[in-house]
C-alpha cells in the first residue's frame, strides 16, 4: 500500500483526539490562553455540559486581525521561540486552538486595548469561514458550538451533560486556586453560577472559596525550600478528611497538575495518620527552575517530569510530616459541629427545651433559664412561702462519693496546658479535660494506642534493626534492570534488617530477612520493592511492613477500654499526648481527642 501525505484537515483531527478529549479539556486550554494574556476577569459560559456551548471571555491582552489568522494555525504561539527549556506560560505547543477548531465551530473576537477596533474569525471541522473587522470590548471571546460535531464517534464517549459540566467546574476550581488574583465566574443554562471573587495575595482566602470555609480554621501552613525545590501551601490536620482525592491540588509553577509522584508523596506523608478509604484535602504549590521539569510530556499538561523526583518527593514528606508535629494534633472543628448536630432536633428523640429558631445573643435577662419572676397575685417565684415545699428535699450533688463511675481530679490548673486537666473518666474509656476556654473528650485507649506506637517507631530507626539469618538464601528471579535498582538500595534495606546480594546476572539471593516480620515470602516483598523503586525510585513498602506490624503491638500493648484510671495517669496521658507528635489520631487515623469551646456548649443550652 502507498504511503500518502494526510490532510491538513484530519492531521488537525488526529491532533485533537489527543489535545480535547472532552469539553472540560477545551475549557482548560482556553482559561490558560486567558491567564496568558493577563485577564484579571475571566467568565465561563456552558449550555449542554459545554458540548453546545462554551464560551470564554477574558479581559486580557487582546489579538489583532493578523494575529488571529495565525492563532487557528497548528504551532503558532506567541510564548516560546526556540527551546523548550524555559517555559513560564501556561500554554506553549500551539495546538489548542486549531485542534478545537477542527472537531467543532469556532469563533474568536478580540480587540487590543487601546485599538480602534477589533476583528473576528470563524472556523468550522478545520475550514476558515470568515475573517474580519467587529465590534468587540477589549480582550478576548472564544466561542465553541457542537463540539465534535465533526467526529460524531467520539461524542459517543462522552458523559452526561451533568458529569461533563462537573468536569468543568473542577478545572475552573483548580485554576481559581492557582490565580487568586484573578475573579472567575462560571455560569451557563445547565448549572447554577459559581463565582470566585479575587483575593489577592491572601491564597487560604481563595481555598476558603473553592473548599469550603471551614478548610480555613483546619489548614497548616507549608513553606520549605531544599536545594532549588520551594513548595509553599496549605495542608488539612488529619482529622479533616475526605471520602475521595479530589480535594487534593498540586501545582508546578503555577501550572495545574495531577501528577502521581506528588500524590503519592501527599499519600506517605499521612501515612498512620489518616483511616484506610479516607484522604486528606492538600494544597501544594511547588516552585523551581523551569529547566529542571518537563511540562511536554503529554499534549494535555497535565503530566510532569522532574530530573530529581526523589528529591521533591523528599520535599514534600518532609515539609508534611514537619507541619503535622508542629500543628497536626489538633481536633478538626468538625468534631464539634458533629457532636452539636447529634444533638440536633429530630435525632434520637432528643428535643431541646429552647426554640430551635435563631436567638439573639446570651444575656441573663433573655435566658429562657431565668428565674420565674414572683408575683402578688398568682404567689409563685422564689419568696419564703413557695419555697417552703422545697425544705424537705435533698440538694443535687456532685460529689464523687454519690458518683462512683465518675473520678473527680483537680490537682492541675487547665489553664496551663492545650488539653486542659483531667476532670473525670466516663464509662472508663473517656477522659473528660477542662481547658482554659472548654472541655477535651479524649479515647484512653486511642490516644495511648498512638503514645505507644510512636515510642516503637522512634525505636524502629534509631539504630539497625535486627534481623534473623536464613538457613537456605531464597534466590528470587528478576529482570536484570530490576536487579540493578535493588542493589542500589542494599545498604538502606540492609539497615531494615534485609539482607540481599546479586546473584547473577538476573537473580538476588535474600539471606536475612527483619526479625520483627517473623516468617515473610520473601519472594514476594522483593518483587514489591523491585516494582515500587521502578516507580518511586524509593524502597518505602519494607518500613511500611515494619511500621504496620509495630502499629499492631502498639494497638495490643495499650490501655484498654474499661479501664479505670486514677487522676494522676489520666493527666500524665495528656501530657504525653500534648509532647508527641501525631497523637491527635490514632494508629488507625481516627481522631483521639475531641474539643468542645466554651461558645458550642452555650449553643447546645440555647445561650447562643
Amino acid at each position: 500500500m502507498a504511503i500518502k501525505q494526510l490532510s491538513e484537515t484530519l492531521i488537525n483531527q488526529i491532533a485533537a483526539g489527543e489535545v480535547i478529549e472532552r469539553p472540560a479539556s477545551a475549557a482548560k486550554e482556553l482559561i490558560e490562553n486567558a491567564l496568558d494574556a493577563g485577564a484579571t476577569r475571566i467568565e465561563i459560559a456552558t449550555a449542554g455540559g459545554g458540548k453546545a456551548l462554551l464560551r470564554v471571555s477574558d479581559n486580557g491582552a487582546g489579538m489583532e486581525q493578523a494575529d488571529l489568522e495565525l492563532a487557528v494555525r497548528r504551532h503558532c504561539t506567541s510564548k516560546i521561540s526556540d527551546t523548550l527549556e524555559d517555559i513560564r506560560t501556561l500554554g506553549f505547543r500551539g495546538e489548542a486552538l486549531p485542534s478545537i477548531g477542527s472537531v467543532a465551530k469556532l469563533s474568536i473576537a478580540s480587540r487590543k486595548p487601546g485599538s480602534d477596533g477589533g476583528a473576528e474569525i470563524a472556523v468550522a471541522g478545520g475550514r476558515v469561514l470568515h475573517l474580519r473587522p467587529a465590534a468587540a470590548n477589549p480582550g478576548t471571546i472564544v466561542e465553541v458550538r457542537d463540539l465534535f460535531f465533526a467526529t460524531p464517534a467520539r461524542l459517543k464517549f462522552l458523559k452526561t451533560e451533568k458529569a461533563e459540566a462537573a468536569a468543568i467546574s473542577e478545572v475552573v476550581k483548580r485554576m481559581a486556586i492557582a490565580f487568586p488574583r484573578v475573579r472567575f465566574v462560571l455560569s451557563g443554562s445547565d448549572r447554577s453560577t459559581l463565582e470566585f471573587p479575587a483575593t489577592g495575595d491572601d491564597h487560604l482566602a481563595r481555598m476558603a472559596q473553592v473548599l469550603g470555609h471551614e478548610f480555613k480554621d483546619n489548614a497548616i501552613e507549608l513553606d520549605a525550600a531544599r536545594e532549588d525545590v520551594s513548595l509553599t501551601g496549605f495542608i488539612g490536620v488529619p482529622t479533616f478528611n475526605r471520602g475521595n482525592s479530589a480535594h487534593q491540588y498540586a501545582f508546578v509553577n503555577g501550572r495545574p497538575v495531577q501528577d502521581k509522584l506528588i500524590l503519592s508523596a501527599i499519600r506517605g506523608a499521612y501515612a498512620e495518620t489518616i483511616p484506610s478509604g479516607r484522604y486528606p484535602i492538600a494544597v501544594l504549590s511547588i516552585r523551581l527552575d523551569p529547566a529542571l521539569v518537563d511540562v511536554n510530556v503529554h499534549p494535555a499538561k497535565s503530566d510532569v517530569r522532574f530530573r530529581d523526583p526523589g528529591l521533591v518527593r523528599g520535599l514534600i514528606v518532609g515539609a508534611i510530616r514537619e507541619a503535622l508535629a508542629r500543628e497536626g494534633d489538633r481536633a478538626a472543628t468538625t468534631g464539634a459541629d458533629g457532636m452539636l448536630r447529634a444533638f440536633s432536633p429530630g435525632r434520637s428523640g432528643f428535643q431541646p427545651a429552647w426554640p430551635s429558631t435563631p436567638s439573639a445573643p446570651w444575656t441573663p435577662e433573655a435566658s429562657p433559664s431565668r428565674p420565674y419572676q414572683s408575683s402578688a397575685t398568682n404567689g409563685y417565684g422564689f419568696g419564703e412561702r413557695p419555697q417552703a415545699a422545697f425544705d424537705g428535699l435533698a440538694m443535687p450533688t456532685a460529689r464523687a462519693e454519690t458518683a462512683p463511675a465518675v473520678e473527680l481530679a483537680r490537682t492541675e490548673e487547665p489553664a496551663r496546658f492545650p488539653l486542659g486537666a483531667a476532670r473525670a473518666q466516663l464509662h472508663e474509656n473517656y477522659i473528660v479535660a477542662q481547658t482554659d476556654d472548654g472541655l477535651v473528650i479524649v479515647d484512653q485507649h486511642a490516644a495511648h494506642e498512638r503514645l505507644v506506637f510512636e515510642e516503637m517507631r522512634k525505636a524502629l530507626y534509631s539504630k539497625q534493626l535486627s534481623s534473623q539469618v536464613l538457613l537456605i538464601p531464597e534466590i528470587v528471579d528478576l529482570p536484570e534492570e530490576d536487579c540493578d535498582r535493588l542493589m542500589v538500595f542494599a545498604d538502606e534495606l540492609g539497615k531494615l534488617g534485609l539482607a540481599i546480594e546479586r546473584f547473577g546476572p538476573g537473580a538476588i539471593a535474600v539471606r536475612e530477612t527483619p526479625a520483627m516480620l517473623g516468617e515473610v515470602d520473601a519472594q514476594g516483598l522483593i518483587r514489591q520493592l523491585a516494582d515500587e523503586i521502578a516507580e518511586w525510585e524509593t524502597a518505602s513498602s519494607l518500613a511500611a511492613k515494619l511500621e504496620y506490624v509495630a502499629a499492631t503491638m502498639a494497638c495490643h500493648g495499650s490501655v484498654r477500654s474499661g479501664r479505670r484510671l486514677r487522676p494522676e495517669e489520666m493527666n500524665a496521658l495528656l501530657r504525653q499526648m500534648e509532647a508527641t507528635p501525631g497523637s491527635g489520631q490514632c494508629n488507625h487515623g481516627r481522631p483521639t481527642y475531641i474539643e468542645l469551646k466554651l461558645s458550642d456548649i452555650e449553643r447546645l443550652f440555647g445561650r447562643s
